[in-house]
């Protein structure tokens, strides 16, 4: 119990606050934000829009994985759209 508990505070004493990140550090994070903010709001909205028959499962199960940081949308995009073959 002892040895989690140090491990926790000396984790804790690694992690920075927002005064302490540099200026580049403070726009990584803003940046990372609007991006996984963006890809939950399109694929959201996506989810809205598309008709079940082309989602791939369940329209609430893939509410909640795009939940899920950037793994989310991105797989929802990728494994639950279905694709369909453009006539030759």
């Amino acid at each position: 119990m002892v040895n989690k508990s140090k491990k926790r505070a000396q984790k804790r004493a690694q992690q920075k606050t927002w005064k302490e990140l540099s200026p580049i550090g403070k726009v990584g994070t803003i940046t990372a934000a609007v991006v996984q903010l963006s890809l939950l709001i399109a694929a959201q909205k996506d989810i809205s829009r598309r008709p079940a028959e082309q989602i791939r499962g369940s329209k609430a199960l893939w509410r909640m994985a795009t939940l899920v940081n950037f793994v989310g949308p991105g797989s929802y995009f990728t494994f639950g759209i279905k694709r369909t073959r453009a006539a030759k």
